[in-house]
């Protein structure tokens, strides 16, 4: 076995567990990509993982990782970046324990993460949130469980881990009502529910019937849902709710799209960014800011008080279908 294999146990039971003590989460996302890694590097090779060393994984190797990630993966770059920043944990640990590698060590380490382009966040309108909340089959368990899933992403804007992550005991339906749940960089927070919410809620657990640290939202074999298993269902109400709902075509709507809804119903409201961020669990307000930039009826106001002496503020309006249809070209 080489120096390589010992090394990467030691940084996930020293580093990642005993010392730093990081979530699951992070574990599995971090052995994500030693596997992706490691499986790239023995079809270039042909060694097997545990007779590789770190000299195996150079930066050339490391560089022509990223590309097969973005290339053939077809990973976005801020996926790309990340498992990018799991290489590089791994390489700042390695350089303790082998010194004699660390001319190597530094050139991984150079490799810099990529810039991108921000896009504005996808969100649903109200009548889009009506039209997904209204797709799933209340005739059956799993439509009743999804309505109320789908009812609870929307207005908490809980991460899709912290979803699946729900105990039928973090559900507080009294005075009170709120969520409790663990978020990244294990912090704790309570999320207040409406009695909208609160309805469907008390609705689910009385048909759930789970002991405390049941899943509150389980599959029919009662497990918890994965990340995955939340993605399809909302890709798949989202798609049904596409005939009710004409502007839904061509969007893609995911768990994180109904985070960034929850995020901009409070911004409308006028709720203020650093209580949106303590909302959703930012770490910075500055993270917030991106609803901000989103939210055009914001800038319209803004552009109304700011108008010329003598004009009327407002979107221009094209006064003949003709010339809706010509500008439409």
């Amino acid at each position: 076995m080489s120096a390589l294999a010992p090394t990467m146990e030691a940084f996930f039971t020293e580093r990642l567990v005993g010392q730093r003590q990081v979530s699951p989460h992070t574990v599995a996302a971090y052995a994500d990509t030693f596997r992706l890694l490691l499986a790239f590097v023995q079809r270039q090779s042909g060694k097997a993982p545990s007779r590789l060393n770190l000299a195996d994984l150079d930066a050339t190797v490391i560089g022509a990782f990223l590309d097969y990630l973005e290339r053939e993966r077809g990973n976005a770059v801020r996926t790309r970046n990340s498992r990018l920043a799991a290489i590089h944990s791994l390489f700042r640990f390695a350089a303790l324990r082998h010194p004699e590698h660390a001319a190597l060590i530094q050139r991984v380490l150079a490799l810099p993460p990529k810039r991108f382009d921000r896009a504005v966040v996808s969100f649903l309108s109200r009548k889009e949130v009506d039209a997904v909340l209204a797709s799933p089959d209340r005739t059956r368990w799993i439509g009743r469980r999804d309505h109320a899933l789908l009812v609870v992403a929307i207005q908490t804007g809980l991460r899709v881990s912290e979803l699946t992550g729900l105990h039928c005991q973090d559900a507080h339906l009294r005075k009170g009502a709120h969520l409790r749940c663990f978020g990244k960089g294990r912090k704790e927070r309570c999320t207040p529910l409406t009695t909208q919410t609160v309805s469907v809620l008390r609705v689910w657990l009385q048909e759930r019937r789970g002991e405390p640290v049941d899943p509150l939202f389980p599959t029919s074999t009662g497990r918890a849902l994965s990340r995955d298993a939340v993605a399809l269902l909302v890709a798949k109400h989202a798609k049904a709710a596409e005939q009710a709902c004409p502007t839904l075509r061509g969007k893609s709507v995911s768990p994180h799209v109904l985070r960034h809804t929850a995020a901009m119903n409070l911004l409308q409201a006028g709720v203020d960014t650093a209580v949106i961020a303590l909302w959703l669990g930012h770490e910075s307000v500055e993270t917030t800011q991106i609803y901000v930039h989103a939210d055009l009826s914001i800038k319209e106001r803004a552009l109304a008080r700011t108008a010329p002496p003598g004009t009327t503020p407002g979107r221009y309006r094209a006064s003949d279908d003709l010339m809706v249809f010509l500008e439409a070209l």
